[in-house]
């Protein structure tokens, strides 16, 4: 009773709150002329209806709850002074504005919105151009990230910042979002429970996405594409992966996925296709990869030591130069019914499973590892004679590591 009582009188606030709240009208023929003028005006709860225009304004604090609703995209203006939209308080969202000139700094990571140790936030709608770093988010918990395009011009990584950064955040949405043109399109540093869904994140100088010492978190339906690398997961545990899109990074040390120190996740229903690596692996266990795709990479799964107890399972290998490279002669791993476009065994009992088992590990990817500059060999036939050995006998690559149950058609 005493609980219904005390959620009754909460109710009851939130709603004063709610019948009390005003909406004030910010232009340059309103009462209220500036953003930080308005801010200063409003009562909690208020919405400040920002119209069309622009406002060459910069250190926007927000200390309330309050809605910053812009009206046709108005723009604010930093003029490369420094940060230019902070929100300390709870119960804040910001729509709809279009936000240029972030200043650049070597000492203070300015951003365009910056949202600190607050709780149920929503920046959505929001075009950045012309950033340090874009959207960050420092200790704030329970908030979304929604539907904003930030574009950055970012040459060099030592003076450019993350489109999307969080530090110390749980419980975030971060969906729908387009980020290109910055050092890395999404960054999560101990961060957990973070969803990160939809977003298309390309052309970005280090990672479309990266993880460090972030727990728990999903990332679905997302597109990776021509980034210096894809995406970076490293000293995390549970994370899971499903249903994206690798495409197209390329570079000396580009791969779509690299996996570093991973424990206990599920990387499912993704494609990989056109990267130099499609998952490069180190130090990461008990991960299940099922039903991913695997198209023209130059190597599809590149393993180099310390990965133990993974699954393998129902992948499709489609046309890449390597399929798995291995620096090992001991294998934990288990390699069960995928479609290797390179198998070349028989089905007599017409299961759809090959009765010849397949090793997946080409001698030839043994020897590139250890001397890169024999890679000019790689459609010799002298190659193909010590790939043909290796496979009939292995003595470089572990015995055990094989498909025992390839499958005759690519699973779907």
């Amino acid at each position: 009773m005493r609980y219904l009582n005390g959620l009754l009188v909460i109710i009851i606030m939130f709603s004063g709150h709610c019948l009390s709240a005003e909406t004030i009208s910010v232009c340059s023929t309103c009462k209220i002329k500036s953003i930080k003028e308005g801010i200063k005006t409003a009562a909690e709860f208020d919405t400040l209806l920002i119209k069309k225009g622009t406002y060459k304004e910069f250190n926007i604090l927000i200390d309330k709850p309050l809605t910053l609703l812009g009206e046709n995209f108005p723009i604010i203006d930093g003029e490369d002074q420094g940060e230019i939209i902070r929100v300390t308080a709870d119960n804040v969202t910001i729509d709809g504005l279009f936000i240029i000139n972030v200043g650049t700094s070597y000492t203070s990571d300015y951003a365009a919105i910056r949202v600190v140790k607050s709780e149920n936030f929503i920046i959505q709608n929001i075009v950045l151009e012309k950033l340090f770093f874009g959207i960050y988010l420092e200790k704030s918990n329970n908030g979304k990230v929604y539907h904003n395009k930030i574009i950055g011009d970012a040459v060099d990584e030592y003076n450019s910042g993350n489109g999307i950064q969080l530090w110390y955040s749980k419980n975030v949405e971060v969906d729908r979002n387009i980020v290109q043109g910055v050092r890395d399109g999404i960054y999560l540093e101990f961060s957990d429970n973070i969803t990160i869904n939809n977003n298309i994140s390309t052309n970005n100088l280090r990672y479309g996405l990266h993880f460090m010492f972030s727990n728990d978190d999903i990332y679905t339906n997302n597109t990776f594409e021509n980034n210096g690398a894809g995406v970076a997961v490293m000293f995390s545990k549970r994370i899971k992966m499903i249903g994206n899109t690798f495409r197209k990074n390329w570079g000396a040390a580009a791969f779509g996925m690299l996996l570093k120190e991973i424990n206990d996740a599920e990387i499912s229903g993704n494609t990989f296709e056109e990267n130099t690596i499609g998952i490069n692996i180190e130090g990461s266990n008990r991960i299940k990869y099922i039903n991913n795709n695997f198209i023209k990479n130059g190597w599809a799964i590149k393993v180099l030591g310390a990965c133990y107890t993974n699954t393998f399972e129902k992948n499709n290998f489609l046309y890449n130069s390597f399929d798995i490279s291995y620096n090992s002669k001991l294998n934990d791993n288990v390699f069960n019914q995928n479609y290797w476009s390179d198998y070349a065994g028989y089905d007599l009992d017409q299961n759809g499973i090959g009765d010849v088992p397949y090793r997946p590990v080409k001698l030839f990817s043994y020897i590139v590892n250890r001397t890169p500059e024999t890679i000019v060999l790689l459609r010799s036939l002298f190659m193909d004679i010590i790939d043909f050995s290796e496979k009939v006998s292995p003595v470089f690559t572990p015995d055990n590591l094989l498909d025992a149950n390839p499958l005759m058609k690519r699973t779907k």
